[in-house]
Order: structure tokens, then sequence, then C-alpha cells
């Protein structure tokens, strides 16, 4: 179905490879290769089926499709895909999700109670880690010098230069991530002979200064916004995450940076993305289409990229109860995830009023907001037993259907692309950063921006909310209405100093049923055991 892209070398590049587990002592470093170096990297086609697993690593989470041969030990391999370990991480222990699942450290999520040895938590900083090996072991392998020493020149040269660029992004991106989510993780580079050291322990403030200055060394190397191929970073990419880590550099290092998340906000927004008409639209088996609006995307398909996680996971977990599989394209639903009412209540009354217990696409609602892509037929609006699927509102976002309405591929697997980035995210950075006093930007193009979100919800000329109507309060809620369950809702909180305080609840914050506060030190996740204890230069993030 997906043509033209990197995931169509995912399989030639697993087999290539051969078995990438990282090793018990030294995860970051030691890639176990059943091959040597210089078989894996001999030709042009092996370099690139070689960025395919680079790239496969976020969408797959073995070298047999969706069980055996893991690529990380110590959880189950269905749980061990990327997005769907930083879904739970991100959205669990926020009024976004709830999962009715008793799996081992889910619930610890809902009560805000993980320890060093949640199995969840230790799967996500794993899998990190492991693209991290990946990107560094493709990095140290294609030095001008080794690549010439190959035969390989000319445009072969240049496209390999092209990946090793993109291989330094994906591992700031996965730096980023571990700085936002555990702060202080172990830290080696492709500088780093294999096996030569244990990784020592970085600062956060170090890390946000390492990816800072990667992406901004990377920035002229990558191909231009939208000029790549399907499934590749390139710049906007590159300046879609340095907005990012902008706008949250006050919580990594203590000093504001709003000024460079209005300058890199506005790169992305000037170079040509533009929003879908749709919002529908967004997460459907087709939506590899989307690309005037998603910057970079996992990709999914569901007959040569299978597992359990990613958008397999989007698709089937939130479908239960009296929803009818056969819409959502997939053989039938997990009864699991749902939304807490304070997420609901985050739209307009009118709109949750016209939701008529099926898909509300695609009548004409009025004046409702699109977005609130809830099912609420047999489903209650209060949650007091998680474990009940019938407690709290379903949610639509994910369909393994196409925009014409056709079933995907396969009916057990995802078609459907996870975007990582999307032009509203930019949108709303760049509003956010001005209200917080970011010089270089504006207030009017800013409320122009956000109206251009919601007029896509609410249709051409509605939805538009006046210059005084536009507030951080009302960034935070736009937030949530526009990217609920895309991996945002933690750091937003904790960047608002709501995540662990009493002044903002939701049902069962803290695992009680009314919500309540938890100690700060929850802002950050801790280092698992299981590292700390063969890595003897690691040290627990306090109040673990």
């Amino acid at each position: 179905m997906k043509k033209n892209s990197i995931k169509m070398l995912f399989v030639t590049g697993l087999i290539l490879t051969g078995s990438l587990i990282s090793c018990d002592k030294n995860k970051i470093l030691t890639p176990n290769y059943e091959v040597t170096s210089q078989q894996v990297y001999s030709t042009f086609t092996s370099y690139t089926q070689v960025m395919a697993k680079v790239y496969g690593a976020f969408a797959l989470t073995g070298n047999q499709g969706p069980s055996g041969s893991p690529d990380i030990q110590g959880i189950d391999e269905g749980t061990s895909d990327f997005f769907r370990l930083y879904f739970y991480a991100q959205e669990l222990p926020t009024d976004e999700a709830v999962l009715a699942w008793g799996d081992p450290g889910v619930p610890d999520f809902h009560n805000m109670s993980w320890s060093s040895s949640n199995v969840i938590l230790l799967g996500l900083y794993e899998r990190c880690l492991y693209q991290i090996t990946l990107c560094n072991d493709f990095i140290r392998n294609s030095t001008p010098a080794l690549v010439a020493s190959h035969g390989i020149t000319g445009s072969n040269a240049t496209t390999v230069a092209e990946y090793v660029a993109e291989a330094r992004f994906l591992r700031a991106y996965q730096y980023a991530n571990l700085m936002d989510l555990f702060a202080r993780p172990p830290f080696a580079t492709d500088a780093d002979a294999v096996g030569s050291i244990i990784p020592p322990q970085t600062t956060r403030a170090a890390l946000f200064t390492y990816v800072e200055s990667e992406l901004k060394a990377i920035d002229p190397l990558m191909v231009a916004p939208m000029k790549n191929q399907y499934g590749r970073a390139d710049q906007g990419a590159v300046w879609a995450l340095l907005a990012r880590i902008y706008l949250n550099a006050g919580v990594y290092t203590g000093t504001a940076r709003y000024a460079d998340a209005i300058t890199y906000s506005s790169k992305v927004i000037n170079a040509g993305y533009s929003l879908i008409g749709n919002y529908d639209n967004l997460f459907l088996a087709d939506n590899n289409n989307n690309t005037s609006e998603n910057i970079f995307s996992i990709e999914y398909d569901g007959n040569t990229i299978q597992g359990y996680g990613g958008t397999t996971f989007m698709t089937h977990g939130p479908v239960g109860g009296s929803m009818p599989a056969s819409l959502y394209g997939i053989s039938g639903g997990w009864d699991g995830l749902r939304v807490t009412s304070n997420l609901v209540n985050l739209f307009p009354a009118d709109t949750v009023a016209s939701l008529s217990g099926n898909l509300k696409h695609f009548p004409n609602r009025g004046n409702a907001d699109t977005r609130a892509e809830f099912w609420n037929a047999g489903q209650s609006l209060a949650i007091t037993d998680v474990t009940n699927f019938a407690q709290g509102y379903a949610v639509n976002k994910w369909r393994n259907v196409t925009s014409a309405g056709v079933q995907g591929t396969n009916i057990n697997y995802a078609d459907v692309d996870e975007p990582i980035f999307r032009l509203p995210e930019q949108y709303l950075i760049y509003a956010e950063a001005v209200l917080r006093g970011g010089t270089g930007g504006d207030a009017g193009t800013a409320l122009g921006y956000i109206n251009k979100i919601r007029e896509r919800a609410y249709g051409p000329g509605k939805g538009d909310i006046g210059s005084g109507d536009l507030t951080l309060q009302f960034i935070l809620d736009e937030r949530a209405r526009e990217l609920y369950w895309e991996g945002f809702r933690r750091t937003d909180l904790i960047r608002y100093g709501l995540f662990t305080t009493g002044t903002y609840l939701w049902p069962l914050k803290g695992g009680v049923a009314g919500g309540t506060s938890v100690g700060d030190y929850r802002n950050i996740y801790p280092i698992p055991d299981q590292d700390r204890a063969v890595n003897k230069n690691l040290t627990q993030n306090p109040g673990y």
C-alpha cells in the first residue's frame, strides 16, 4: 500500500544485520552481531539495509515479526515497541488515558506509584538506548574513509552521508526522550570504541546541550523539508525537535529558551507545511498521504511490519464493549484504553452532547469540535474502576481503514503510521512561547496559528477565538484537544507545574478516586534497577 518509503526495506535490513541484541553489561555500546561489521557494511545496498534497521527499530520489536528474537530482554516482546512504551509513560499517568489491564507495571502508572523495578519503564529505557546503540554503530561504520574503502563513490556516497545525518538525528531524538523521561541516563556516542568503556552517567543540562548541538550540527547536512524519501527525517524534523526541546528548556536546564522556540517553530511553519483538510484522516490507514502536515512519522504496515505495539496497539487497544471491530478495520478489540472525564470536558458541551454513541465520522455536527473522537454507547463518563472497560469513553482517533473507508491490508496489524511531529504542535509551541514572553514572536501571528487549528476542527469561519481568549491555560487545553494520546500530556503538565501537585486533579490521580497530589520527584522516572546493577557509574534519581 505504501510505496517508495524506507519501510519497504525493513525486512531485508533485518536479515542482513542479524540479531542486534544489546548485551547485559553494556547496553548502549555493544550490539551482538551474528556477522562481522565488515560483512554488514560492505556495499551501498547493505548500508541502505542497515539504515532500514535503524529506522525499523521504532516499529519492530525483533527480527522475526511480532515475536521471536526480540531486540531487548526482560519485557514481553509485544509490549516492547517504542510508541506503545512511550504512550504508557506519557499518557497513562495523566488525565488523558486509563488502561483496563493488570499487566505487570501497568497499574503503577494510573496510581503514580511506579518504582525503579517497573518493567514498562525498563522496556522504554532499554528501547531508547537500543536505538541509540544502532545509531552509534551505523555512524561509526560510515565515515567517509570507510565508505570509500568499500568502493562507494559519487551519488551513493552522498546518500550514505545523508544516512549518517539522519542517524545522528534519530540518536538525538532518543537522547531527548531520555532527557525528558529519565533526566540522567548513561551516555555514549560513536566516538566511544565498542566495549571500551562502561557508559558514564550524564546530567540533564549536559544532555540538553548535547542534543541541541547535534541538531544544529546536522541541520545543514539534512535533506530539505518535504524533499526526502517518505519515512526518513529531514530538516523539518530537526527544526521541530529543536522547537520542542526549547519550549521545555526551563524544565531541563533551569533556563528558559522561548525565543529559540519561536525561531525554530517559525522555521517549520514557514517551510511549506500545511494542515490537511480533515482531522479524521490524520490517523487512518492511508495517512502516509498526509505529507503536508506530518513532519516525521513511524511507519507501520499490516503485512510487512507486524507487532503488538505502535498503531496496532492504538487501533485495537481502545476498542471493546459495543464498538463493532469492523468499523475500525480490525479483527477484534482489546477492551483496554479509555479517556477520563477531564479530557472529555475540555471539549464544548454541545460537542459532547452531540456524541451519538457511534463513530462521529462523518456527519455534519454543526459547531461541534470534530476532534472529539469519542465513543460513548455503553460507556459511562465516570471511572471508579480502571479495570472495567465500560467506565470511561472510548476513542475513535486511530482506525485501520482508509479515508475512503476501505479496510487496511491486514485486520490483525495496522497500516496506520504514527506521526511524531505534526505541524499543529509547532503552531502551539509558537503561541505558548509568545505568551511566555519569548522575543521575536507576535501575538497576532500566534492567534492566527491557533485559529488555523480551530477552523480545521470546527469548519471554515468557525471556532475562532479572540485575542483575549489566548491564555496559557487555553494553550494547555488546546494542546490536549489537538494532540491527545500522541504522547505529549505528561511533559505538558510538568511544564505547567500540574503533573504532581494538588493544583490540578483528575480521576484516579495518585490512585485516589478524586485525585491527589504525589511527590514532585515523580516528575522524573527512576533509572531501572537492572541497569544500575551492571553499570556502577549510575546513581538513582532522587526520591526512588
